[in-house]
């Protein structure tokens, strides 16, 4: 169970119908009293339908705007009167940043920016025994550090070096956020985590697009060789390292988030296909339907993260290595293809 300090009482959660934020909202729930306000704009990749069992809870609020409307964050803000911020509230698909760029600077850069202005103001009026338990997480992503080489991992220091419009307005968001630490002595903590799966996820990532595709026995589209490396995690896991630095970070500190599980795509391809091949046998051998594309312009080749300081300071550990998370993804796509149908 989460142990929040019982002055804490309102948590707001950006971007919170999404794949990580819809699963960090549902732990929060189940595990605390605690009231959960949901800011977000709600797009296609949402997952609304998992907030059912919340419809009714008197915990639980849907603020339904868009961070890069200055007027309405400021709303948001004073209805949620937050104890605790989890801004996870971003454009992350890379192939649309690089069809759409302005969108992400709008979402990423610009609404990260709104946010930090809003909540400063909030911080300054809250009393100062809640003043000093505030907290302001903002989530980040590996890609902001570019591509490493060989067996190198990326660390907490690690020059950025973004690649993609997405990548490098959420670089932007993170000097923007530590800024305010440095300036205002806001009270921010900054994670980069690696790639994150599991139930739940838009069919536009890596592995839900393999499940789907083998499923409607379509190809299956790899870019390039196939040997971009990805370090991956549970997205289970990845939420119990967010309630961890959330809890014991230390203020103006960044935390790498990663299970250590690297490996390339064709492997997560194999993976997949492997297990639909045991659980969906009518339609094997379903690596039969891979099909290698032209790359995508920028396209990093590998991304590894240390995550020894998490570790060792905070004590968090990955419950679930990528062969474990992998098999409950896949069986939970199988159980629930009319979420996967809804999109094909």
């Amino acid at each position: 169970m989460i142990q929040f300090s019982k002055q804490i009482k309102r948590i707001l959660v950006t971007g919170g119908s999404g794949f990580i934020g819809s699963n960090l909202i549902r732990k929060l729930l189940n595990q605390t009293n605690i009231k959960v306000f949901n800011l977000d704009k709600v797009e296609y990749t949402d997952c609304l339908e998992t907030f059912e069992l919340c419809k009714d809870s008197n915990n639980y609020k849907l603020l339904n705007i868009d961070i890069f409307n200055e007027t309405d964050v400021k709303e948001a803000i004073d209805i949620s009167n937050p104890d605790l911020v989890f801004h996870l509230a971003a454009e992350t698909h890379v192939d649309k940043s690089i069809s759409v760029p302005k969108l992400f600077l709008n979402s990423n850069i610009i609404g990260t920016f709104n946010l930090l202005e809003a909540l400063l103001n909030h911080w300054k009026s809250l009393t100062e025994s809640r003043r000093n338990q505030f907290r302001f997480l903002h989530v980040s992503t590996d890609e902001v550090f570019g591509s490493t080489d060989g067996n190198s991992l990326f660390t907490e220091q690690t020059r950025y070096d973004p690649k993609s419009p997405y990548s490098a307005t959420k670089a932007a968001s993170d000097h923007l956020v530590r800024s305010w630490n440095n300036t205002f002595e806001f009270p921010v903590i900054v994670t980069n985590s690696c790639n994150n799966f599991g139930p739940w996820q838009f069919p536009e990532k890596l592995v839900p697009v393999i499940i789907k595709q083998a499923l409607s026995s379509k190809s299956i589209p790899i870019y390039g060789d196939g040997m971009n490396v990805r370090d991956w995690i549970f997205v289970e896991d990845h939420i119990n390292a967010l309630i961890a630095v959330i809890l014991k970070g230390k203020i103006g500190e960044t935390y790498c988030i990663s299970a250590g599980q690297l490996k390339t795509n064709e492997e997560i391809l194999k993976s997949i296909c492997d297990l639909l091949d045991i659980y969906n046998k009518g339609n094997s051998p379903h690596i039969r339907f891979k099909k290698y594309v032209k790359d995508r312009p920028g396209h990093d080749q590998r991304y590894a993260l240390d995550n020894r300081k998490i570790i060792n300071e905070l004590k968090w550990q990955p419950k679930y290595n990528f062969h474990e998370g992998i098999e409950l993804t896949v069986k939970w796509y199988l159980n629930n293809t009319q979420w996967l149908n809804q999109l094909l």
